[in-house]
């Protein structure tokens, strides 16, 4: 019976821990700040987006990784 409490009490504490995933409304100015930024210079955001469109022959999707043969 306490081998059941204790798996349900940590079946509890490991779903309670993706609770809270997610930006909150408040923290979105933080976050939204220039220097918070991934690139703030445009030149350089347009020459990464060149280089970037140039090895992977397509534009946009740029918030994941990988893909590609790597080659330079």
């Amino acid at each position: 019976m306490k081998i059941k409490i204790g798996l349900a009490a940590a079946a509890v504490v490991f779903a309670a821990g993706c609770s809270s995933m997610g930006v909150e409304p408040w923290e979105r100015d933080i976050l939204a700040r220039e220097d918070m930024q991934m690139t703030t210079d445009e030149a350089e955001a347009v020459t990464d987006e060149h280089i970037y469109f140039s090895k992977e022959a397509s534009s946009g999707g740029r918030g994941f990784g990988g893909g590609g043969c790597g080659c330079n």
